[in-house]
C-alpha cells in the first residue's frame, strides 16, 4: 500500500472586508499577496497571501470556513 504524505497545509480563513483583511495581512503582518480571484466585480473575493514558506487562503465566500474557529500555526 502506498503511504500518503503531506508536505504542508494551507489554512483558509473567512474574511468580511477585503480592504481591512489586506491592511491586516499585508501591511501589519507583512504577508505578500500571491493572487486574488473574483468572477466579477460583485462576486466575493478568494485570495492567497504568503510569508516565507507559509501561505493562507482568505475567502469572502459565504459558507467557507467558520468564523470564530481556531487554527494553531
Amino acid at each position: 500500500m502506498t503511504k500518503i504524505t503531506f508536505n504542508h497545509v494551507i489554512p483558509q480563513f473567512r474574511i468580511f472586508d477585503v480592504d481591512k483583511a489586506k491592511e491586516f495581512y499585508l501591511k501589519f503582518l507583512g504577508f505578500e499577496l500571491k493572487w486574488e480571484y473574483r468572477s466579477d466585480e460583485a462576486s466575493p473575493v478568494y485570495m492567497e497571501v504568503s510569508k516565507a514558506d507559509f501561505s493562507i487562503h482568505l475567502t469572502e465566500n459565504h459558507g467557507d470556513c467558520c468564523p470564530g474557529s481556531s487554527v494553531f500555526m
